[in-house]
């Protein structure tokens, strides 16, 4: 096996297969990147047994074409450390790995490329094709609600569901929800639900975030894969059943309130200063075109924020957690939010006045 590329051709895919290897691992093999080089074409292969993540670069011509593992990290280390425009010139001899660079040699260990696990390849589905930027937009907006280490499992992930008219994501943790809707056209006869686990949404956020173009997301029984021109990224889904969301979303709201959304981020940033630290609870009062917000915490300090928003019903006192409060106010890309409520003791529903694709639930607390 042998081949030159150019090290900032190489850093991008690595750095794509590195990211998804464990630095803890049972199996040795799970520290490498698989290298399997074809006509001139060499594929990186990192996995942790859930995800699995394929970058793609082309090499020089005239390479001989094999394939190995060599540690991730330490090929990662290598490459950041070499000056940028310099060739990297791989040769294979006896089991160890030699990577020259100008007057740089690195000689590295392997493990046979047989000892690396392979993801079944089992049929897709179906497929969907869906612009990048509008995927990654998606995942963005909903995955601060996903549960972290849950014993729920399935709600460590979040739920895809694709209908012949959309495609929705949901992720919830118990205490808030988080819902994006996307349009589409005839795009399956049945209905499907799936659970991407937390790792997988995290993982193809991250590699969506410089994409330009189409992304396939080829749906199996127990696997989703994500292709794109110079990536594939391949992750098992989460087994279980999904709660029913639509029960979780407030009816009967007959209360909303309307405030500009970086005014209202502003405040509850402030108040949430003087907030308990570990309850980070803030309790709003409403009254006619008002909110008042105000904290406290154990050692009697106090703040309060009162800002103008449009507001006609009853007053209205109601506790919430700051932090899910702001969550939403980060994500939401609008001017004016909407709170819809109906009293002290029900979840408030958040969206962006002029953006309906997206809906918050956040449940209240006592305070």
């Amino acid at each position: 096996m042998k081949f030159t590329v150019s090290r900032d051709a190489l850093i991008k895919p690595l750095q794509q297969a590195a990211g998804v290897v464990e630095r803890r691992h049972t199996l040795p093999v799970l520290a490498n990147v698989l290298l399997v080089l074809e006509n001139d074409q060499l594929s990186l292969t990192g996995t942790d047994l859930e995800v699995e993540m394929i970058g793609i670069v082309a090499v020089d011509p005239g390479s001989v074409a094999g394939e190995i593992t060599v540690p991730a990290r330490k090929l990662m280390d290598i490459c950041k450390s070499l000056p940028e425009n310099a060739q990297l010139q791989f040769s294979l001899e006896d089991d160890k790995a030699t990577i020259k660079a100008g007057r740089s040699r690195f000689t590295l260990a392997t493990l046979p490329a047989r000892d690396f696990p392979n993801t079944e390849d089992e049929p897709g589905t179906f497929e969907l094709g869906i612009d990048g930027k509008q995927l990654k937009r998606l995942l963005d907006s909903c995955s601060f609600a996903m549960a972290q280490q849950d014993v729920r499992y399935y709600l460590n992930g979040m739920l895809f569901e694709v209908t012949d008219q959309h495609l929705r994501v949901v992720a919830t943790d118990g205490h808030r929800l988080a819902m994006q809707t996307l349009s589409l056209e005839n795009a399956i006869s049945q209905d499907l639900q799936l659970i991407f686990p937390r790792k997988a949404v995290t993982e193809l956020s991250r590699l969506l975030t410089d994409v330009d173009g189409e992304v396939t997301l080829v749906f199996g029984s127990n696997l989703v894969r994500a292709r794109m021109r110079d990536f594939v990224f391949t992750s098992k889904l989460v087994e279980g059943k999904f709660p029913d969301y639509n029960r979780v979303l407030p009816k009967g709201s007959d209360k909303t309130v309307t405030a500009d959304r970086l005014i209202l981020k502003q405040a509850f940033n402030r108040a949430s200063i003087l907030s308990n630290e570990k309850y980070r609870g803030v309790k709003i009062l409403l009254s006619t075109d008002e909110m008042q917000i105000l904290a406290n915490n154990p050692e009697q300090e106090e703040a309060e924020e009162i800002i103008s928003a449009s507001y006609q019903g009853e007053p209205l006192e109601i506790g919430f957690n700051v932090s899910y409060l702001l969550d939403v106010l980060n994500v939401l890309d609008c001017e004016q939010v909407k709170i819809s409520l109906a009293d002290s003791n029900s979840s408030a529903l958040l969206e962006g006045v002029s953006d309906d694709d997206a809906v918050y639930v956040v449940m209240p607390m006592r305070l």
